[in-house]
């Protein structure tokens, strides 16, 4: 029977290497497996099996540095979550057998404790006797951050497969975006990366662990290895286990296209993610070692870890030509080389993202029908809101030049009037008293105005170092224990301080926190954008899909919508998968409607790379109403998604957490209001004057100049306009 599809040229920058104790793993491997009941009886696999797959070879290719007992280790790590995937899938996914599946994994995460030496339960299956022979084998020499990360992850990975049992049994393709998210955890690339830490002997640094350069990294290696496995087991999942979660399929279903077209765009994106992962560790891993001025023995052991993950990736792409598990056959002859085949092997699609010519005339944003089932009501204090933004406006020195910043006088009354930012926190927050309604009216006003005053006065110059040390002033002005502030160095510090003390009084500290961290994670989206601004670079997708998030201001407004639920819902809650998974939607759906409408303002009149549909259009190499229609999709297909997670997700999370009635009508209150926050942006868009062609050549005229010389009556012939 013939493939599928013919698989692409893969772009294979670095070479696989082969660990010279691949037969010790291979011996040591079966053995442990016999051990813990993995092999004859299991029901899953026969010995035959475990050499056929030949996981130890995976290893030695993935590892190809790390000695004889820490392969073997290593091996037997894989070996067990292999047999979890397919143990899984034979009791509970097949079955469809939801409940069951949740009490499995509920178990296991005792088998994992912190503490090192700690008594585990008795093991019932094979899964159960693996984890606890592993973890107890692993965890000594390791950290409490590496336990923590690392059983996270393992966590993840065991209990998104009840995403995907969710999704088989209601028969539904999830979109790009929340694939690319859930196979992240349900593929189990963070848990190995967490392996390769522990491989090459050199932990992540706490202390930038969680920053933004790690986190990709991690996320594009864990991307590339999935993408990569999706390719070659497309014809055993959709073809022979009724698998739903497959990147060829999600394309094929999403963009209505043929299996072959849709492999190719899966391709295509695998090399864009391997491509942001050479980005990031050649222009950000540099500036955050002096960051946190990392001593050269912690800057050694991540480009040790990093070199491990590009390790696995070669490495992993060799296993997958050689085992038996995937479709490959017709992969092992080295076909002839095309135009399309030398361009692919060489990743030179990557050239499209720096040759974006800025200012082009694009004409009027093109704004089709967009979904939206949910219908805006504005608050009665709009008017009134309205006046008091432009003076708290003018009191904080927004509308005014700052003396000696070129570049600085953004915004004036009139511009503020026809952004009418306190009609889109009517629609947001349409309930609200006067006073609330001018608080977010005056943070929207804050974000839009930051977002607008950095790539004017630090973009045009290219001034990165300047436009770093405002970000990390800013901090100052927002105290988590109610310490005085320093005094204010511009209106962007001056109306931020105030904007705090009006806001964070009222809160918890950990509500405080978090909107403290939302904050500075939109200030630091704005040095991303500048930096691809200063390189002219269009983003890779998936990353600009994530940061958009940021730049957009999402997590601000939403922890506005947090507050006065803080008490009532649980924390874990807001921790879950399906709450992320809802939130995320929310913010996607949002960010990309503002795309939509400022793809003229953005790309003919200020030059920006940063917009959804350049991005689309750049990686499809297609036209604008082209790009146009796919980000229209994907908008849609986020709100399906959101709709999808209130009516099946959050009752299911409900349930398993045992929320009481006040817990259960607060997360029903809060769906509502991030209902009200998307169909309040759609409105503040179609109201506002500030994409409309008109408003863009008003607001964007050449500022008029006075000469120094008499004023008054008669004295207008000295402008020069």
């Amino acid at each position: 029977m013939a493939q599928p599809f013919e698989l692409p040229d893969f772009y294979l920058p670095y070479p696989a290497r082969l660990n010279p104790h691949l037969e010790q793993a291979r011996a040591h491997t079966k053995q442990w497996a016999r051990a813990m009941g993995m092999l004859e009886g299991s029901g899953v696999w026969e010995e035959a099996d475990l050499d056929a797959h030949d996981y130890a070879l995976l290893c030695a290719y993935t590892h190809p540095d790390c000695d004889g007992p820490e392969l073997s280790l290593i091996t037997d790590w894989y070996v067990w979550v292999f047999f979890f995937d397919d143990h899984f899938l034979e009791i509970f996914k097949r079955s469809g057998d939801r409940v069951g599946g949740k009490s499995y994994l509920d178990r296991l995460p005792a088998f994992m404790p912190m503490e090192p030496g700690a008594e585990v339960p008795e093991a019932t299956n094979p899964v159960e006797a693996g984890l606890a022979d592993l973890w107890a084998r692993t965890v000594p020499g390791t950290s409490a951050d590496w336990r923590a990360r690392f059983t996270e992850s393992t966590r993840n990975l065991l209990n998104e497969s009840l995403w995907e049992l969710s999704n088989i049994n209601a028969g539904r393709v999830p979109n790009p975006v929340e694939y690319i998210e859930m196979r992240r955890k349900v593929g189990g690339a963070p848990w190995s990366a967490g392996l390769v830490e522990h491989a090459v002997g050199a932990e992540v640094p706490a202390v930038i662990a969680g920053s933004r350069p790690l986190r990709v990294l991690r996320d594009a290696f864990s991307d590339g290895v999935h993408l990569r496995n999706d390719l070659f087991s497309y014809e055993r999942e959709i073809g022979q286990e009724g698998e739903l979660s497959n990147g060829v399929l999600v394309l094929e279903t999403f963009l209505g296209c043929t299996t072959q077209e849709a492999a190719d765009a899966v391709n295509d994106l695998l090399t864009s993610r391997l491509q942001q992962f050479e980005h990031t560790t050649l222009t950000e891993l540099g500036p955050l070692f002096a960051e946190h001025a990392l001593d050269p023995l912690a800057c050694m052991g991540v480009l040790a870890y990093v070199k491990g993950l590009q390790d696995w990736q070669s490495g992993g792409h060799e296993w997958h030509m050689r085992s038996s598990r995937y479709m490959n056959k017709e992969a092992r002859s080295a076909p002839a080389l095309g135009m399309k085949s030398v361009v692919d092997l060489l990743g030179a699609k990557r050239i499209r993202s720096y040759a974006h010519v800025p200012h082009q005339h694009v004409g009027p944003s093109q704004v089709p029908e967009l979904y939206m089932p949910f219908e805006a009501r504005l608050s009665p204090h709009l008017d009134a809101a309205r006046r008091n933004l432009v003076d708290w406006a003018h009191r904080m020195g927004i509308l005014e030049a700052q003396p000696g910043v070129t570049g600085s006088a953004v915004w004036d009354e009139a511009k503020i009037i026809d952004y009418d930012l306190p009609l889109c926190a009517a629609g947001i927050h349409p309930d609200a008293s006067l006073e609330e309604l001018d608080l977010s009216s005056a943070w929207l006003a804050w974000g839009t105005y930051g977002d607008d005053f950095f790539p004017v006065v630090f973009g045009r110059t290219r001034n990165l170092a300047a436009a770093r040390a405002t970000v990390d002033r800013l901090s100052a002005f927002m105290p988590l224990d109610g310490a005085t502030f320093p005094p204010p160095a511009s209106p962007l510090e001056c109306s931020l301080a105030d904007l705090w003390r009006r806001s964070a009084g009222p809160m918890e500290p950990r509500a405080r926190r978090t909107f403290r961290e939302a904050i500075e994670k939109m200030a630091e989206s704005w040095l991303w954008e500048l930096a691809n601004q200063a390189v002219n670079r269009i983003p890779d997708p998936v990353d600009y899909v994530e940061m958009r998030r940021l730049t957009f201001g999402s997590d601000l407004t939403m922890a506005l919508c947090r507050l006065s639920r803080a008490a009532a819902i649980p924390q874990e809650v807001y921790d879950s998968g399906p709450m992320r998974s809802l939130e995320n939607a929310a913010q996607d759906y949002a960010a990309l409607l503002n795309d939509v409408f400022s793809y003229q303002k953005e790309i003919e009149y200020e030059g920006e790379v940063h917009n959804g549909v350049l991005v689309v259009q750049s990686f499809f190499a297609c036209d604008y109403p082209t790009g146009l229609k796919i980000l229209v999709d994907l908008m849609e297909s986020r709100m399906r998604q959101f709709q999808h997670v209130v009516a099946h997700e959050l009752p299911i999370l409900c349930d398993d957490l045992d929320l009481g009635e006040e817990a259960r009508g607060a997360l029903a209150d809060y769906v509502r209001e991030l209902e009200n926050w998307m169909s309040g942006i759609l409105v503040w868009h179609r109201g506002c004057f500030r994409y409309d062609e008109e408003s863009l050549r008003r607001h964007h005229r050449p500022p008029r100049s006075r000469l120094i010389g008499p004023t008054g009556l008669g004295t207008s012939a000295a402008l020069v306009v």
